[in-house]
């Protein structure tokens, strides 16, 4: 099996319309329309504008463990990369395909890496440098195994 799984044109207008809709997303990169989502409640979103490169590789190596934590071993996640394509993820499989995979730092393009239901997601905000965590699973997963790059709180409800 494939940890990478390239969505079919059809999957891709599905989900990203899915987003659009469940999330009122709008794409900006003026800081006066950020963040670009509603956030669905509970959510936490954290600064990343500072960091090193041991930093992203901690990134990585956490957001694994923690979509590990809460993804069963046989089950997939959508990954989403904006204007890209896009993948079900299963954490739990080796990136053997890595060539075709979706960073956890949002280097440029938003990266959004969902559960298959959007009860919970890890939204990267590509100007914002921002991530955000909703759903309780996942944040509490997040903040027993913290990346080093999460600086500040910038908005939460919690």
């Amino acid at each position: 099996m494939k940890n990478w799984v390239p969505l079919s044109d059809e999957q891709y207008r599905l989900v990203w319309g899915k987003f659009y809709k469940d999330f009122n997303f709008k794409l900006s990169i003026h800081s006066s329309d950020w963040p670009s989502y509603r956030l669905p409640i509970p959510f936490v979103s954290f600064d990343i504008t500072e960091y090193t490169d041991d930093d992203i590789d901690d990134l990585e190596e956490k957001c694994i463990t923690n979509f590990r934590a809460v993804t069963e071993s046989d089950k997939y996640i959508y990954a989403l990369d904006w204007q890209h394509q896009s993948y079900l993820y299963n954490p739990h499989l080796e990136n053997g395909n890595a060539s075709g995979r979706i960073g956890f730092y949002p280097d440029g393009d938003y990266y959004f890496f969902l559960n298959k239901d959007f009860k919970w997601g890890y939204l990267g905000h590509p100007w914002e440098q921002s991530i955000s965590i909703f759903g309780e699973e996942l944040i509490h997963q997040f903040e027993m195994n913290r990346p080093t790059i999460f600086g500040k709180i910038v908005r939460s409800n919690r």
